[in-house]
């Protein structure tokens, strides 16, 4: 199998990437604005008319759906996963390690493409999956960050919601960070470049880490980098704040999102008994996070709070990139792989990631 077919076959089974199941990809107007009582109906143009068209080919292909339920999460999780690319592609290695006080044992992925080398970059990269799912085909994306940027990949397979609750996800997080810091010279790595990541509800842990790491910083666990691929970072995004008419119509829904945040933090999404800790848009202070790199699609759901979360790190003196693709929707990327704002978007978030190792060293 190609790895532009095993991308895209990961991007249309993997939820919080290409979401298949579950969601109304190809929602019409009039359904996305039934999908939330809180949004105010305010006209807007054909929402395919925004988007970009080497984008709109594929996007067409998947009709109008039901939306994400208990159900569909259980549908997902019962489908086989893709196999990682064979080799000479650096193969994942499976590891389990202790988990928080009193839970269970986390397990790890691991993808060194030297194993023999010292001194290497590690890329801690939790994945996608509208936190209440695992992505089947993520394995090929762990293999082409650890050959594109020659680093040590840890992807960390998280404890999901509803079963766990918030911060059960975020422990199991912590616990991976603090063990590839203590086992740094067991897989050759330097421990002042280690960087994390993720992408869509892998984007959201990987915030909230970097955020849980700098409160608890007398553990002397640095990270060097926060790679957040069109994360979600506002639970009142769809509820309690609605959603611009012009995005939230492909892929990732207003519904879905939250049935997605209720999940992971077992009230209400918006709601006033939201933990504030739990959301990293809800934290009162950005300041002395981790440098950014956030990319988000302009039509994208999550458009509006990425652009601000990236505004308060600046303002914070945080070094940030942001990269808004215009006409691009949630998860176009792995969509489509081989369009061109798909190579561009892709180039720039490794480039990002490759520069970050270089100026930590």
């Amino acid at each position: 199998m190609s790895n532009q077919l095993t991308r895209r076959d990961f991007a249309i089974r993997t939820a919080g990437l290409g979401l298949a199941l579950g969601l109304a990809p190809a929602a019409t107007l009039a359904e996305a604005k039934q999908a939330s009582h809180s949004e105010t109906p305010l006209p807007v143009v054909d929402p395919y008319s925004l988007v970009d068209p080497e984008l709109l080919p594929a996007l067409k292909q998947f009709p109008a759906s039901f939306d994400l339920s208990a159900e569909t999460v259980r549908q997902f999780r019962q489908m086989p996963g893709t196999p990682a690319l064979p080799a000479p592609a650096p193969q994942p290695v499976e590891r389990h390690i202790p988990g928080p006080p009193g839970a269970p044992e986390v397990r790890l992925w691991i993808v060194d493409p030297a194993p023999s080398e010292k001194g290497k970059p590690l890329f801690l990269h939790m994945h996608g999956g509208g936190f209440m799912m695992t992505g089947p085909g993520w394995m090929p994306l762990l293999q082409s960050i650890a050959t594109d940027c020659h680093c040590v990949v840890v992807s960390v397979d998280y404890r999901l919601a509803p079963e766990t609750r918030y911060p059960g996800a975020l422990e199991d997080n912590y616990a991976a960070l603090k063990w590839v810091h203590a086992h740094a010279a067991e897989f050759g790595i330097d421990r002042s470049r280690i960087a994390v990541g993720g992408e869509s509800a892998g984007g959201t842990h990987a915030a909230s880490l970097a955020i849980h790491a700098r409160d608890r910083n007398k553990e002397d666990v640095p990270i060097c980098f926060q790679l957040l691929i069109y994360p979600a970072l506002d639970d009142r995004t769809g509820s309690s704040h609605p959603a611009p008419p012009a995005v939230g119509h492909f892929m990732w829904t207003p519904s879905a999102n939250r049935f997605a945040w209720s999940s992971l933090l077992g009230v209400p999404a918006g709601s006033s008994k939201v933990p504030v800790a739990a959301v990293p848009a809800r934290v009162a202070s950005v300041a002395g996070l981790p440098p950014a790199w956030i990319g988000v699609g302009s039509i994208d759901l999550f458009a509006e709070e990425d652009m601000e979360y990236a505004r308060r790190l600046v303002h914070a003196g945080v070094a940030t990139e942001l990269l808004v693709v215009r006409g691009a929707f949630h998860g176009f990327d792995l969509l489509v792989p081989d369009a061109e704002v798909s190579k561009q978007f892709n180039a720039s978030w490794k480039s990002a990631l490759r520069k970050a190792f270089a100026t930590s060293s």
